[in-house]
């Protein structure tokens, strides 16, 4: 099968994996709207009864000041997506996005379906060299008028619990569009859903909203992160001693 060349075909030969972003298809998808509408309704059944999702900080003053923004949380679960987006109101739903590994999100017809529909997720290939990828963000942060694009920073989940050192890519993004960083902190996901679980236990998650922070490089944000989660959980961070001890 042809790859496909994203400054070459992207208006031409548009895999089907991207035919749902509005970059592209210039309208919203209906059946994105509707599916989104359904999975509002099921995460809304799911967050109140089954796992109790608390929300501390306000959405939309945040959405009224800065339509575009790289939306940045700690990653430790499968959870934290999906809480995510069950916390920002659904009115804001079509203008967000996530950043997804599509080996795992787009790795059969079912999985692509919901990434697509139900999360708008944006595949990254994380084998792939071109870069194709990452111009595809660069693209649509350059060029939609709102866009919240959710981006683990960590790049993959932590095995143990603990907020990891942040990739650069996320400042990538930031520096090239000029797009300012909202802070948020999940406190119980990876107690609910740690890695090797197959299904999340009953609980509460707590979705901590901080402030937005300018583009800068990626040291300066881990750090101002840091600050921030810690008057929050001190606990959050693996100790600097254990951790050179343990190496």
């Amino acid at each position: 099968m042809k790859e496909w060349d994203y400054d070459n075909d992207q208006w031409m030969a548009l895999p089907s994996h991207l035919k749902h972003l509005p970059l592209f298809t210039r309208h919203y998808d209906l059946l994105s709207l509707v599916m989104r509408t359904l999975w509002s309704i099921i995460l809304k059944f799911l967050f109140r009864f089954y796992i109790r999702l608390y929300v501390k900080g306000d959405f939309h003053e945040i959405h009224k000041n800065y339509p575009r923004l790289l939306v940045i949380a700690n990653h430790a679960s499968h959870l934290d997506a999906t809480s995510i987006v069950a916390a920002v109101p659904f009115r804001y739903w079509m203008d967000l996005y996530i950043t997804a590994a599509k080996d795992y999100f787009f790795s059969n017809p079912i999985f692509t379906f919901f990434s697509k529909h139900c999360l708008g997720a944006i595949p990254m290939d994380r084998k792939e060299r071109k870069g194709e990828a990452v111009q595809l963000c660069l693209t649509l942060l350059n060029n939609l008028e709102r866009i919240w694009l959710i981006i683990f920073p960590e790049g993959t989940r932590s095995k143990d619990g603990y907020i990891q050192q942040f990739k650069r890519g996320v400042s990538l993004f930031s520096e090239k569009t000029t797009t300012p960083l909202l802070f948020l902190y999940l406190d119980g996901a990876s107690e609910l859903w740690p890695k090797g679980r197959l299904f999340p236990k009953p609980g509460v998650l707590t979705l901590h909203i901080g402030p937005v922070h300018p583009p800068a490089p990626i040291e300066l944000i881990y750090e101002h992160y840091r600050d921030w989660v810690m008057r929050i959980n001190p606990n959050a961070f693996k100790n600097e001693d254990d951790a050179s001890d343990a190496s």
